[in-house]
């Protein structure tokens, strides 16, 4: 009988075959096959979101760090001729300057995101502060009148003066000009977990609308007046009393023409003094970038958040530095130039 012979393509087979069953029983004798990886599983190579950016609350600039251990701490400066050298601005996230008797101003100097650990001459609170200082905020200062201190406290503001741990006379100075504060000092010893929220509305550059050229202004309160010149991206206060080298660094002036009542008492001196009324709503001009922009604020009573809008809809202050004008709406005047 004859036998037909193997191809070689069929020997190939056999052998593919009997490997395969060989690879079979090294398995281990488990039948079941292993569960493929849920897709919902993350890999390896899956990173994990950025966090979200966080901003501080006083120029609206990203924070890196952590946030700090202290409340906002406003501290009253004096601004009259006699302050020569002011230190510490420089250091300040924010300046409000407020109109005080006699037609003068003092400056509420606002730290948060860095404390210096000198600053004054420090000068007493008035009446107007309460729709200055933000909710959680502790203020530095040299006292105030009763009248005032009696209103400042029914606001649930908190203030240190004279006598407390860090405020010091400065031996070299004249008094009342002498009166100083270690605010590295003070602030280890404010502790809260609350952060503050945002003073005024921040947003970009882009943010704004084109507005008109302005590379100078002046703000004038009566016997006293601020002048500001755009330089270098930022505007110098060209009749500053800071120190050399410690003036503050405005990235913008924000102008809010405001109405000014009586606080129904007089200062040693004799004249009236005044309260600013900073609630209810007025014409604001905000300077960036050597351009001014016109619109207006609105502010629902003493402690109401600071808004700001124009004909087109909300005005954002570009994040950095602000000093803040309160300019009285009659006595007061606010000019600029190209």
């Amino acid at each position: 009988m004859r036998h037909r012979p193997h191809s070689s393509s069929t020997a190939a087979a056999a052998v593919i075959v009997a490997a395969s069953l060989l690879l079979a029983g090294c398995g281990g004798g488990d039948d079941e096959e292993a569960p493929a990886a849920s897709p919902s599983e993350p890999t390896s190579q899956e990173t994990t979101a950025a966090p979200e950016p966080t901003y501080w609350p006083l120029t609206g600039l990203e924070r890196k760090g952590n946030v700090p251990k202290h409340p906002v701490i406003v501290t009253k400066v004096d601004n009259t001729s006699s302050s020569a050298p002011q230190v510490g601005l420089g250091s300040a996230d924010l300046v409000v300057e407020e109109l005080v008797e006699g037609g003068y101003t003092r400056l509420a100097a606002f730290y948060y995101s860095k404390v210096p650990a000198d600053i004054g001459p420090v000068r007493s609170m008035r009446a107007s502060d309460i729709g200055i200082v933000p909710d959680g905020a502790t203020v530095v200062t040299s006292g105030a009148a009763q009248v005032t201190l009696n209103r400042i406290k029914g606001a649930g503001i908190p203030w240190i003066t004279e006598g407390a741990p860090g405020v010091y006379r400065e031996t070299t100075r004249s008094a009342p000009y002498n009166l100083f504060a270690r605010l590295g000092e003070i602030s280890k010893r404010l502790k809260t977990d609350d952060e503050p929220p945002a003073y005024l509305p921040w947003g970009t550059e882009d943010d704004l609308p084109k507005g008109a050229k302005a590379r100078t202004l002046t703000a004038d309160f009566g016997a006293h007046s601020t002048s500001w010149q755009f330089q270098g991206g930022g505007y110098v206060n060209t009749d500053s009393y800071a120190a050399q080298g410690d003036q503050f660094p405005a990235d913008s002036v924000l102008v809010l023409r405001v109405k000014v009542g009586d606080a129904g008492y007089r200062d040693p001196a004799g004249y009236p003094v005044p309260e600013t009324k900073f609630e209810g709503t007025g014409p604001a001009l905000l300077f960036h970038g050597g351009r001014v922009i016109r619109g207006t604020w609105s502010k629902d009573g003493l402690t109401g958040a600071i808004e700001l809008a124009t004909k087109s809809g909300e005005l954002k202050v570009p994040a950095g530095h602000t000093w803040v004008e309160l300019v009285p709406a009659v006595d007061g005047d606010v000019t600029f130039a190209k």
